[in-house]
């Protein structure tokens, strides 16, 4: 019998120890927080104002253990949510170009082959440049004949049949449009002059940059 009373004692005694250990435990810890004014407060449960302003969590020395910041309202939420979706397109972009440059390598191992391709593409503007004013210079003729044979009948005192008029019309329009293509044309590749020399410069950092990565390992 004493056996049973003197266990049930010590598990009495286990037990409130356990259940203030506990209280002292939770209540070990405070809230901090500074008001509009700047001046702290002190607090042993959460309060409104301390959600408001943001706070600190802290332990029964007096050490910052957790820090929560104030929460944001809808327009400071809307506006954070802005500036995390643009660090996301930013870093989608960045490994987008670095995947773009990965590959660009792979494709030229030196400067003259990827010299080699950008030079082919102006070849080819050329050509087409090429095209156009032969095909420019044959429109020309063509209105230019339907011009003199006008002349020679306005100079015979003849009149000037309504189908020629109509064809020296639809031929300047032929013209001008061929004259808007070459002119198209060569600002396409005036560009593509300048891209191309954009590009071989980006060519020669990134290559820097990784031989450089290369050489660092």
């Amino acid at each position: 019998m004493r056996k049973a009373l003197l266990v049930i004692a010590v598990l009495a005694l286990t037990a409130g120890a356990q259940a203030q250990a506990q209280k002292t435990s939770s209540s070990s810890y405070r809230y901090r927080w500074k008001d509009a004014s700047g001046l702290p407060h002190y607090s042993d449960s959460l309060t409104s104002d301390a959600l408001k302003y943001g706070y600190d969590l802290v332990n029964d020395r007096g050490l910052v253990v957790q820090h929560v910041d104030r929460q944001l309202n809808p327009e400071e939420r809307a506006a954070a949510k802005k500036v995390a979706d643009q660090q996301a397109a930013d870093q989608r972009a960045a490994q987008e170009r670095a995947r773009v440059d990965s590959q660009m390598l792979a494709a030229y191992p030196t400067e003259d082959d990827y010299a080699t391709s950008l030079k082919q593409s102006l070849d080819n503007l050329d050509q087409q440049i090429g095209t156009t004013r032969v095909n420019l210079r044959s429109q020309e003729k063509a209105l230019t004949d339907l011009l003199t044979r006008a002349g020679d009948l306005e100079r015979a005192k003849q009149p000037v049949p309504k189908v020629l008029n109509d064809s020296i019309a639809k031929q300047r329009n032929v013209v001008t449009q061929q004259r808007d293509t070459l002119e198209r044309e060569l600002n396409a590749r005036d560009a593509a002059e300048k891209k191309n020399g954009d590009d071989l410069k980006h060519y020669r950092d990134v290559k820097a940059a990784k031989e450089k990565e290369r050489s660092g390992l």
